[in-house]
């Protein structure tokens, strides 16, 4: 029963959470069984251009490095954020979702083809995060137990948490670079005089993704209503037949 629980809570799980979480458990497990190896995961422009290596454009975000707390640390930020985003801002918009999702790894893959860089997948946490602490400005924030402060402050501390482990930051400044830009072409300049929205959702993610909308005008035949014709229903009485027969009698 125990298992069965556990599998339940992982589908209550948003589909595009739960897709890229398990991917990133999995590629993790996949190195830590040396199943793979990291050099053939990593952002290599050379690789993927003249060796037509293309899977490297999507593993540059699925690893966080070796079983550690630095892979578990980014694991329960992606997880709570990128869940957090898709049950509130994205409910019922998967296909935007999805359309956010491409818009980071590219803006981020043209950012890491000028700054040589390989790993991708913690700068794409701190987009996640950024967008959504910038959606929940009035949220309060506890960073284990020591720091009090507002969401929209969220990202910076982590950066700062980085510094204190003596990693750089120039991954973290990227992914806050990234988050900035969509929340900017998102949520900003569509509700300036004038503005518009630029990131349009294309058709095909639509109608891939998000359920279709049922019309309330649509009144279906009776054979395609649920249960069909009620072949089983009771007939008539003789005096509800008499009496559907007189306006028939009348007319004639």
């Amino acid at each position: 029963m125990a298992h069965q629980s556990l599998w339940s809570r992982y589908l209550e799980i948003p589909v595009v959470t739960r897709a890229y979480t398990t991917a990133c458990v999995l590629t993790t497990l996949a190195v830590h069984m040396e199943l793979v190896s990291p050099y053939d995961l990593y952002f290599n422009p050379y690789l993927i251009f003249r060796h037509h290596q293309w899977w490297r454009l999507v593993t540059t975000f699925l690893f966080f490095g070796t079983l550690s707390f630095n892979f578990v640390f980014n694991i329960i930020f992606t997880h709570r954020y990128c869940r957090t985003l898709e049950e509130s801002s994205y409910r019922g918009k998967t296909s935007d979702f999805v359309m956010m999702f491409i818009f980071g790894a590219v803006a981020t893959l043209a950012i890491a083809y000028f700054a040589n860089l390989i790993f991708l997948g913690h700068a794409f946490t701190l987009m996640l995060v950024y967008v959504w602490s910038r959606r929940n400005p009035h949220v309060r924030m506890n960073f284990f137990g020591i720091l009090n402060f507002q969401a929209p402050l969220l990202p910076l501390v982590i950066l700062g948490f980085s510094l204190l482990l003596g990693n750089s930051v120039q991954i973290d400044l990227i992914g806050i670079t990234v988050g900035h830009c969509y929340y900017f072409l998102e949520d900003v300049f569509p509700n300036q005089p004038g503005g518009f929205r630029i990131l349009k959702t294309p058709r095909f993610l639509k109608q891939l993704f998000d359920p279709v909308e049922e019309d309330p005008n649509y009144n279906p035949l009776p054979e395609d209503r649920p249960g069909g014709f009620d072949w089983g229903a009771p007939r008539p009485q003789p005096e509800q037949e008499q009496r559907q027969d007189e306006p028939r009698a009348r007319d004639d």
